[in-house]
């Protein structure tokens, strides 16, 4: 008698068509089109209502502008790395950059926010995306946001008398708006699964993002300040992002750019993990 091998071609076939059932969709590595129709989702969100969520916070960002170089004179200059600077183009950058991290913030506070407020969180969830395509994707439309108020803000203060925004290093620009934008969107994202109301995302934007944007030397040079207070604002993240994304404008920073680009970096690789831990746990989402 002869016996037939246990494994063979035969067998193989037999379960890669147990493992793969007909009709039943298989999706290897990334699922590049749910990713995209998420992403296309969220940026679409957004957009629908883009007097709200672009063009008014621009022209408050704008105002920012107007009141403060009135206010000043338009005569006064600030040093910044031992580098004299009208006051005016040292405030511009900052507030460009301090509107695209609270816009960050705003749309990624909201997505799951609203999900589970309304019930419809399983949208979210129930769809065949790996945490890190959900995690990705409302990132992804955070920072979109997030970069489409900077490119508003930044054309009216193009077309501003006494104001010069013409960019000097375009990389240093990207990067830290990017580093940024993925830092708030995160902060965002995180509140946005802890938060079970719309009163625990304000308190976050009013007592934590507020402050910590405004103290972070957007208004004012750091060097002018205290030794204490100095050392305060170098323990702040915001002060390293608006440095740097100043330092595209100005070629000029309050702090090495290096630095700065470290600093957030590991920031955002530790909140993008932490987030990616809650999601996949499904903390105040699932329970």
């Amino acid at each position: 008698m002869s016996s037939q091998p246990p494994f063979g071609p035969e067998t193989n076939h037999i379960q890669s068509a147990v493992v793969n059932a007909p009709g039943v969709p298989v999706i290897r590595n990334v699922n590049w089109g749910g990713l995209r129709t998420l992403y296309i989702k969220e940026v679409r969100r957004f957009f629908k209502v883009q007097l709200q969520t672009i063009w008014a916070p621009a022209i408050q960002t704008l105002l920012y502008l107007i009141v403060f170089t009135v206010a000043m004179g338009g005569r006064s200059a600030v040093h910044v790395g031992g580098v004299q600077v009208a006051f005016a183009d040292f405030l511009a950058p900052g507030l460009i950059v301090m509107g695209m991290l609270t816009n960050a913030f705003a749309n990624a506070s909201f997505s799951l926010l609203v999900g589970k407020i309304q019930g419809t969180i399983v949208d979210y969830l129930m769809p065949p995306l790996s945490t890190a395509e959900l995690l990705a994707a409302l990132v992804g439309g955070a920072v979109t946001r997030a970069f489409c108020v900077g490119f508003a803000v930044w054309l009216a203060m193009l077309v501003w008398p006494g104001v010069h925004v013409f960019p000097h290093h375009p990389i240093a620009i990207l990067w830290f708006g990017l580093l940024g934008a993925t830092f708030l969107a995160l902060l965002g994202v995180l509140t946005s699964i802890w938060a079970e109301k719309f009163d625990h995302a304000a308190a976050v934007t009013n007592f934590v993002v507020g402050p910590l944007t405004l103290l972070s030397g957007t208004f004012y040079s750091v060097d002018k300040l205290a030794p204490t207070f100095q050392a305060i604002s170098h323990a702040n993240p915001f002060f390293y992002i608006i440095s740097g994304f100043r330092y595209g404008f100005l070629g000029t920073a309050d702090s090495p750019i290096w630095i700065g680009s470290i600093v957030i970096l590991t920031i955002d690789v530790a909140l993008g993990l932490l987030c990616y831990a809650l999601l996949k746990g499904g903390w105040r989402l699932k329970n």
